[in-house]
């Protein structure tokens, strides 16, 4: 059995532990590998850190780096993955680009949608669970965990108010493969409701 689930939401919104968790409950039971976006892969990493911890950048080099580094991380990692039956868990991938760098910068979610087709040729998540934070909880938990904050963690809460508000529209768009978890609950009912709509998933599979 393989699938392809990604973790989305804004800063702060506990992308990081909660994979962590749900991979060490899913591996009693499946065979399952946990990764990230930007990075996951070698260039993928290289890619990461010129992005989030370089100075001022220009945002359609932005969108397109993240495109890039996106490609490289599914052609070394996640398609392998897949195709040796894994259950791959993902902390970000395209929908990001899309709240981001198409809403929140003012690309256009379509047109940074076209740039990142042509990175991922199809392969859309399986199923994508979004956690729902609110910008001020998200930048307590960040200032709380002592969290090293990169290029998009320092920009105003403008932007990720515009952040949430993409996400919306995308879910909107893509409903059928989202499921929202309430991410402003402590850590476990946050992690036990994620692990039971994905466990739910997969028993349909």
């Amino acid at each position: 059995m393989s699938a392809f689930i990604t973790f989305e939401g804004p800063e702060g919104a506990g992308k990081t532990s909660v994979i962590k968790e749900i991979n060490q409950k899913l591996a009693k039971d499946y065979d399952v590998i946990t990764t990230r976006e930007p990075g996951g892969v070698s260039t993928g990493e290289q890619i990461r850190k010129v992005v989030l911890d370089g100075d001022h950048m220009d945002i359609r080099t932005e969108a397109m780096l993240f495109a890039a580094s996106r490609r490289e991380h599914l052609v070394e990692k996640v398609i392998p993955a897949l195709k040796a039956g894994k259950i791959v868990l993902c902390d970000r991938y395209i929908d990001s680009s899309l709240a981001y760098q198409g809403y929140a910068r003012g690309i256009g979610i379509e047109e940074v949608k076209t740039l990142n087709e042509f990175a991922i040729n199809g392969l859309y998540p399986d199923l994508t669970i979004y956690l729902d934070v609110s910008t001020e909880v998200g930048h307590q938990r960040i200032i709380q965990n002592k969290r090293d904050q990169n290029r998009l963690d320092q920009e105003d809460k403008n932007f990720h108010d515009k952040v949430i508000e993409g996400y919306r529209k995308v879910i909107e768009n893509n409903a059928s493969r989202f499921i929202k978890i309430n991410a402003n609950q402590d850590l476990e009912h946050v992690v036990d409701e994620t692990y039971q709509s994905i466990i739910k998933y997969l028993k349909q599979l």
